[in-house]
């Protein structure tokens, strides 16, 4: 899709809503501007956490959220 398409499908898609949440929260994301983000840049601590945690997914050391939210469900009605 070309950005005119989307461009244009964005346009129909704000005329034909009246849900208030959707324009204010479209607006707040458009009205956000791009260069005064700052790229966040991880610390020691979090790269090696990053890289710990790649490791143990790679050696098959995770859960499925089925199984996440299995163990979630018996821990609460415990």
């Amino acid at each position: 899709m070309s950005t005119v398409e989307l461009k244009e499908k964005l346009i129909e898609k704000i005329k034909n809503t009246d849900n208030e949440m959707i324009l204010v929260e479209a607006f707040r994301l458009l009205d956000i501007d791009t260069f005064d983000l700052d790229v966040y840049r991880f610390s020691k601590e979090e790269r090696n956490e990053v890289n710990a945690s790649r490791f143990q997914i790679s050696n098959g050391q995770y859960l499925t959220n089925e199984v996440a939210n299995e163990e979630i469900e018996q821990w609460l009605n415990k």
